[in-house]
């Protein structure tokens, strides 16, 4: 039987299997000889030990479409990344470092402004016009009226969607809005994950939906840029490639050098002073870090 891992925790996996049950799982020995470890959204192949409790064990690892290192998961299709509009007000830094992330990744990233009642027309064409003009798909909802959550459940459908944002925006509201009429409810998939000992903050993922499944974050309310130098990260702001080459020097990284197409468009309002103001603190970030 196959099935989706959506937990793992202490050598035991919770495997949502085709049959709609949840199975406790150990991988057999043969993955750690082989230096694989089974990752949360992995597909795997599962042996049923004890039809009645609910246990087997893990034969195979399916092929990965993508492995992500933070948080640790294979096979995302999406990145939801959840902010309120008002209360907390949104942390620009914070969302352009998820971005870059996934970027990096090649994740689509989906924006999603929660609270959208607690802000006016114009608060709300300004976080709009700011991400949609990078070419990201943003959506602004409010759980509270239901606007924009049809927008979100059809960007879902039939995808595996890493959900983050930092705590108080709203993504258990909108999680628990998801799942309001689907055939699992959070509760049963809690009784399962949380009986005995096996209890983490580690990602988990909630099935919401036919081949839908959400990917829950822990503390995400810091995140830092690794791996990475600060001449690569001018590859990660979408809304630069227009001007990809029409810089008048080549390698131009778009600071502090003359004739630079990038400083042009921000100076004609083509781009954000927002993001592009990220950009120059992420990039002195990062060359600051390089020194030490």
């Amino acid at each position: 039987m196959q099935g989706k891992i959506i937990k793992g925790i202490s050598g035991f996996y919770y495997i949502f299997a085709e049959d709609n049950e949840i199975y406790e799982c150990k991988a057999r020995g043969i993955f750690r000889k082989d230096n694989q470890k089974p990752l949360v959204g992995d597909n795997v192949e599962i042996k049923v030990l004890d039809e009645t409790e609910k246990k087997g064990s893990i034969t195979a690892l399916l092929p990965r479409k993508n492995v992500l290192i933070r948080p640790a998961a294979a096979n995302v299709d999406l990145a939801l990344v959840i902010f309120a509009v008002e209360d907390p007000r949104p942390n620009f830094l914070l969302l352009d470092r998820f971005l870059i992330m996934m970027e990096k990744e090649e994740v689509p990233a989906v924006i999603c402004f929660n609270k959208k009642d607690l802000a006016d027309e114009k608060k709300l064409e300004f976080l709009y016009d700011t991400y949609h003009s990078c070419g990201y798909q943003v959506i602004l909802t409010s759980t509270r009226t239901d606007d924009g959550i049809n927008e979100v459940k059809q960007v879902l459908k039939g995808k595996t969607a890493v959900v983050a944002g930092p705590s108080g925006v709203g993504k258990s509201s909108i999680t628990n809005t998801l799942q309001e009429n689907i055939r699992m409810e959070t509760g049963e998939i809690s009784r399962k994950l949380k009986r005995g000992k096996h209890t983490t903050r580690h990602s988990q993922i909630i099935p919401v939906g036919e081949d839908t499944y959400l990917m829950d974050t822990p503390g995400f309310s810091s995140l830092y840029l690794t791996d990475m130098r600060e001449q690569e990260l001018k590859n990660y702001f979408p809304e630069f490639d227009r001007y990809e080459g029409e810089c008048k020097f080549q390698g131009c990284v778009h600071i502090h050098e003359p004739g630079c197409a990038v400083k042009e468009a921000l100076q004609n309002g083509q781009i954000s002073h927002l993001r592009y103001d990220n950009y120059v603190n992420l990039y002195n970030e990062l060359k600051e870090k390089r020194r030490f």
